[in-house]
Order: structure tokens, then C-alpha cells, then sequence
């Protein structure tokens, strides 16, 4: 329905999907997604069309009444974790390797399932994530900070365009008031990191955990003296790291080396095309000049 509303007002305006997305600006194929009903639109994707398009702020009311992600089934070990998440009043996390479920791409997510499990589970999985997002993406979210260790940017999970994509994905989401996202350097000694990711959550009655992940299995502590002593950590970490400010050109630089490597990944099968054609050519002697 969301869809067909967009792509009535886009027709109205004498657009094409490309038109509208360079004027957005984003990719064409978010378009021609949303308007199919494949992708869920962010709202300030709704609010910035009902501005570029005049619809008296139609698509942001019809976005604000869709039950964009009912009821889905988190793994059991999980159920905790995603619980917390939907009444947390904060949430501080240091994440190495791979991207905070909170803060990853579809096609990030996409690409991290669909290498263990079959498409439709895979599916099930990356619905079941998004869904977690929105409260923290939303107006008036709760405040969620994370430092992340640069091996994040620079784990490539399903290629260049989606890792190119995903850091961008960052630099967006930095800019909401509620969310804040700094990059510990690999290579700086002197930044004293947790043994592993970690989650410090803050529920509204006061009561704040420490969530932790093994294989297959959340780890949960309310101990005082053991979230103090994680807290600190978390704390002095922050406090040394490049601010928000400075991280996001440490994103900007992985986005760009992405890019470089998506065009020379364009070049490889160009390269191989030429070379056939070459060794297709008939080959003639050389005259070569005597000695």
C-alpha cells in the first residue's frame, strides 16, 4: 500500500524512480523496492518524499500506521536479549568483527545469514533483526552508543557494495540526536578494549545488565560488582578512542576503499574478456633482427 501510494505521487511529479533517488539522494533500487513492497522504508525516506513531492504529508501518516514488522521469532536464547532491547532507556555497546545487529543493512544482515542457513530461515532472521531497530531508529529513541573496533569496518561480509553500503548505512544513522558511534583503531595499543563484545543495558526501573554472546548462547549478569568493573572499562575506552566527530572519517575512508575495490571488481572480468580475445587472435611470426 505504501508503495503504490509512493509511486502514485512519483508519477504525479513527472519522475522516474532514478529522478526521485538522485533528489533523495539513494540508490534508484531503494525506490523501485519500496514501491514493489520488498523493502520497509525508513521514516525520514517518507518524510523526505512527502517534501520532494508534495503530498501534503501523506506518506509519512501512512508510514507512522503500518505494522511495518509484526510478531517474529527471535532464536530462544535470544528471546532475553531482544526483550530488553524493547524497553531499554539506554544501551552501550563495544562490538569487534561484525556489526551490531542494531546498526546493520538489510543486505549486511542478509549476506551474514544466508551463509548458515537456508533462504527461507535466513529470511526469518534478518525480519526478526530490522524488527529490533526501529525503536532505536525512531524520533525520540533511546540513547545507544557503540564503539566499534575498526576490524567491523574491514570484515567484508558479502562483498564490496554491501560493506560500501553499510558504512554508509553509519554515517547516516550517527546523525540521529539518540545514537552515537565512535572507532577504536586496530592499531593503537594503548586503547584497553573488553575481552569480547559486550552490551550494557540500562532497563527503565534502573536495573542494568551486562549481555555478552557465545556460541549459541547469551550471557546475562545484573552482579553490581561486575558491571561496574565492565562499565569502567566501557568508560575509559570511550574516553581514549577518536570521538564521534573523528570516527565518522575512519567510516569515510573504509566506504571509499569499498568503492575502489567494487570497481576493480568490475575491471577483473574485463581484463579476462580482453585477454581471451587476445589469445582468440590469429598469432603471426615476428621478424626479429639477427645478431
Amino acid at each position: 500500500m505504501f508503495g503504490e501510494l509512493l509511486r502514485h505521487f512519483r508519477e504525479a511529479a513527472l519522475l522516474t524512480q532514478e529522478a526521485l533517488a538522485k533528489t533523495i539522494p539513494c540508490d534508484r533500487s531503494l525506490v523501485a523496492r519500496v514501491e514493489a513492497g520488498t523493502r520497509v522504508p525508513q521514516e525520514p525516506f517518507a518524510r523526505t518524499c512527502d517534501e520532494l513531492l508534495g503530498t501534503g504529508g501523506a506518506l509519512g501518516r501512512l508510514w507512522g500506521r503500518i505494522d511495518w514488522y509484526p510478531p517474529v521469532e527471535h532464536p530462544d536464547w535470544f528471546k532475553r536479549r531482544a526483550e530488553m532491547d524493547a524497553e531499554a532507556v539506554s544501551l552501550r555497546e563495544y562490538q569487534e568483527r561484525v556489526m551490531p545487529g542494531l546498526l546493520q543493512t538489510e543486505g549486511y544482515a542478509w549476506a551474514l545469514f544466508s551463509r548458515v542457513m537456508g533462504p527461507q530461515a535466513a529470511e526469518e532472521r534478518v525480519r526478526a533483526r530490522l524488527s529490533r531497530q526501529q525503536r532505536f531508529l525512531a524520533d525520540g529513541g533511546p540513547l545507544y552508543v557503540v564503539v566499534l573496533d575498526e576490524s567491523c569496518l574491514h570484515t567484508a561480509i558479502g562483498g564490496a557494495k554491501v560493506m560500501r553500503d553499510q558504512c554508509e548505512h553509519l554515517l547516516k544513522v550517527a546523525q540521529l540526536p539518540n545514537i552515537r558511534i565512535q572507532v577504536a583503531p586496530s592499531r593503537d595499543p594503548g586503547l584497553i578494549r573488553p575481552n569480547t563484545s559486550m552490551s550494557l543495558i540500562k532497563l527503565p526501573d534502573g536495573h542494568e545488565w551486562v549481555y555478552s554472546e557465545s556460541l549459541d548462547q547469551g550471557h546475562f549478569s545484573d552482579d553490581p560488582a561486575v558491571f561496574a568493573r565492565h562499565n569502567q572499562t566501557y568508560d575509559v575506552l570511550r574516553a581514549d578512542a577518536p570521538s564521534a566527530a573523528q570516527s565518522t572519517a575512519l567510516i569515510s575512508d573504509a566506504m571509499e576503499g569499498y568503492g575502489h575495490h567494487d570497481d576493480l571488481d568490475q575491471e577483473q572480468p574485463q581484463r579476462r574478456q580482453r585477454r581471451q580475445l587476445h589469445r582468440g587472435k590469429p598469432r603471426f611470426p615476428r621478424r626479429r633482427p639477427r645478431p
